[in-house]
């Protein structure tokens, strides 16, 4: 695991934040061919010192992607073409080059780029409707004309999103290059500061993963001696290795964060009378540790393909006519996008239950007038910490399958904690009617089922 991140410093840190200062000192008031062919250059070094030769997995698909928009037009034809080709295309590359162990090879960057371009295809589409029949989301990442070669090289390759995201539009890249994403309009962003303090959080972060992962490694799952342990030591183990495990994508997210904030890509726009500087955040860093709901979790936690799935997946099914369908088809999507092991489906369908119970759970609080005197008691301290408990504890146990890949592997390890996630989640889905009967009085409940 440590390999992640050796490769992600020496990609991201030395490289992403020169390359920015760069932009910003230099090239901020060139000609947009000028900045399309720096990125475009930048962001082909980065793939040719990771992975050399194999960068032209993404140019060639950079190039089919382009040659859609040109020849298709704005048409589903060209998002369906390019969905299905991206998307055949990378999951070729998962099968060619899957092992049962975490490497870097050129999908890692891949899988990014494969949602970028795909949502390029759908903003371009968009570009051809009539304002009326678009989202307010939509308006702001319509592509009204069709981009050149160099543009959406520039677009794919740019340097603070290249290896591990964020996810972004090419009219935000477009508005960047333009120098439009900056608080001080006709001058470089005021950005280095905030750009600082998100790299020194994920430095943080990094310090934490490096300092606690050799004491949490993933093959100690599989061991004899963990098996040997007592029940209770297994469920803590699992608590506190998801907790330090997170920590490698949390550092990678924040210090890419901090490259696009220093290029002005992070700029967005006003609020309350203070420059935001958040659009490319892919991180909640205080949600994300003091959350006690999985949902919290979700909303804290790569934010921006999140972002993307929800809005070129989920809410482009709306024609389904059913939410839950729309969600279980996202998440399904995800599952595929992540890589073709048994883990990941098994991780989405855990969240997919986990959220769904969840959800029934807070309207029971919320309607149950003992349940909610009781959250809002002196007790609340004590109710939290085990609501975190239980939030850590079934994260870690739906995030194994993810992190161990193969169906043998991560069945092992469900079976060694009985299945316990779930054990209880079910139980939970099934006794919920009931308790909802037991604590809500009648009247709120005919008044739901009227709702």
């Amino acid at each position: 695991m440590e390999v992640v991140f050796f490769s992600v410093f020496l990609s991201i840190s030395p490289a992403g934040y020169p390359c920015a200062l760069v932009y910003r000192r230099v090239l901020f008031h060139q000609p947009a061919t000028v900045v399309h062919l720096f990125h475009t250059i930048s962001g082909l070094a980065l793939a040719a010192f990771n992975f050399g030769a194999q960068l032209y997995h993404s140019a060639v698909c950079i190039l089919v992607q382009f040659l859609m928009l040109r020849l298709m037009g704005r048409t589903v034809t060209t998002v369906l073409s390019s969905f299905t080709f991206q998307m055949i295309y990378l999951l070729a590359g998962y099968y060619y080059t899957a092992t049962e162990e975490y490497d870097i090879k050129w999908t890692m960057p891949h899988c990014v780029l494969t949602l970028k371009l795909v949502g390029l295809s759908f903003d371009y589409y968009d570009g051809g409707k009539e304002p009326s029949q678009l989202s307010s989301e939509q308006k702001n990442s319509a592509v009204q004309s069709v981009p050149s070669l160099l543009e959406v090289c520039g677009f794919s390759y740019f340097y603070g999103g290249f290896l591990v995201g964020p996810q972004f539009t090419l009219r935000s890249y477009q508005r960047l290059v333009a120098g439009e994403l900056t608080d001080c309009p006709g001058k470089p962003p005021n950005s280095a500061v905030p750009a600082m303090k998100r790299f020194a959080v994920g430095f943080v972060c990094v310090v934490i993963y490096t300092i606690f992962s050799p004491y949490y490694p993933d093959n100690y799952f599989l061991t004899d001696e963990f098996e040997a342990q007592p029940f209770w030591y297994r469920c803590i183990f699992m608590l506190l290795w998801v907790k330090i495990i997170l920590y490698k994508y949390v550092s990678c997210w924040l210090i890419a964060e901090g490259v696009c904030i220093l290029s002005g890509l992070g700029y967005n726009g006003v609020v309350d009378g203070k420059h935001q500087w958040d659009a490319c955040a892919n991180m909640k860093v205080w949600l994300f540790e003091t959350t006690p709901l999985f949902a919290g979790t979700i909303a804290s936690f790569n934010i921006n393909t999140n972002a993307w799935a929800a809005r070129h997946v989920f809410k482009r099914l709306k024609f389904l006519g059913n939410k839950m369908l729309s969600h279980v088809t996202t998440l399904l999507f995800l599952s595929i996008w992540h890589g073709l092991h048994s883990g990941y489906f098994m991780c989405f369908s855990m969240e997919f239950l986990i959220i769904i119970v969840e959800r029934q759970a807070q309207a029971l609080v919320r309607d149950s007038p003992l349940l909610t005197k009781l959250a809002n008691s002196a007790l609340y301290p004590l109710i939290y910490v085990v609501q975190q408990f239980i939030h850590w504890l079934f994260m870690g146990y739906a995030l194994v399958p993810f992190c161990l890949f193969t169906y043998d592997k991560w069945l092992q390890v469900c079976s060694s904690v009985y299945f316990c996630g779930h054990v209880f989640f079910l139980t939970a889905l099934l006794i919920m009617p009931y308790l909802r009967k037991a604590l809500v009085p009648k009247k709120e409940r005919s008044q739901k089922k009227q709702e």
